[in-house]
């Protein structure tokens, strides 16, 4: 299996893999994916595929979102969506596209990834609750359990404050466990 950054030749079978992965909910998946795929940018945010004998049979997409700490605004990462095609599922790839994406988002000096998932499945990879560390979720819609951050080699302990999500995650509805 490679892993390799997304191309513009591998969207549809990106989006495809999401419809695949999330079921009743993955057109909305993938056509979130779809707009906040236009945030990725050299050096800040990435999406990553996982090919197997020549096909995709998963993704991971980190991008910008803001921190609104007291001192200024913070750039960080929210890792959404990760999926895997059920044929796939259960070989380790949504790890390794999770720990892939965290590398290179420390390498890009990026001081913090959040998320909201399970919290019996990503601390494997470094994930915390947000509230404790003094991050505020930003929606009551997000469960504490499920508001997760990791922080990476650039954050610092001032850090802190309101995770401001991209207006993208907004438009689409995608704020909250669904």
């Amino acid at each position: 299996m490679e892993l390799r950054p997304e191309e513009p030749a591998d969207q549809e079978a990106v989006d495809d893999v999401h419809r695949q992965a999330f079921g009743d909910d993955g057109e909305h998946v993938a056509n979130l994916n779809h707009d906040l795929r236009g945030l990725v940018e050299p050096g800040n945010g990435l999406s990553l595929v996982a090919v197997d004998d020549k096909k995709i049979v998963g993704h991971v997409l980190l991008t910008r979102s803001l921190l609104d700490a007291p001192a200024k605004l913070v750039d960080v990462l929210v890792l959404s969506p990760v999926g895997v095609l059920p044929s796939h599922q259960n070989r380790g790839i949504g790890g390794k596209l999770i720990t892939q994406g965290l590398d290179l988002a420390d390498e890009q000096g990026a001081p913090a990834v959040f998320l909201e998932g399970s919290p019996g499945y990503y601390p494997r990879f470094g994930f915390e609750p947000g509230e404790p560390l003094g991050f505020r979720r930003p929606s009551l819609r997000i469960p504490d359990a499920a508001f997760q951050v990791r922080t990476l080699s650039a954050y610092e302990p001032w850090m802190t404050g309101t995770l401001v999500y991209s207006e993208i995650f907004w438009r689409h509805d995608a704020v909250g466990l669904r």
